[in-house]
């Protein structure tokens, strides 16, 4: 589905401002904003912890769809319902 008005999309799942991306999807009940690593999802699915979603705020060089030359450190943060966030995986 292509969808023009994000900020809305984002809103309705309740991402954090802080924690927003370039993408928002859903799978299986959780929120995955941004350019969260697979293996990641995968451990969110497995584990299904009490959380609304996973997020990479911005576009970090080094995070998946954006390798390059001198990938840089990132956080994936988990954000609950109540949009508090924590460090779920550095990477």
């Amino acid at each position: 589905m292509d969808l023009t008005n994000l900020a809305a999309i984002k809103a309705e799942h309740g991402v954090p401002r802080e924690l927003q991306g370039c993408h928002t999807a859903t799978v299986d009940g959780y929120v995955i904003e941004g350019h969260v690593p697979a293996d990641l999802i995968a451990r969110l699915l497995d584990e299904r912890p009490d959380l609304a979603g996973l997020a990479v705020p911005g576009m970090p060089v080094g995070s998946p769809g954006m390798e390059g030359p001198n990938p840089r450190p990132y956080n994936v943060m988990a954000f609950d319902k109540q949009g508090r966030a924590a460090v779920y995986a550095e990477r």
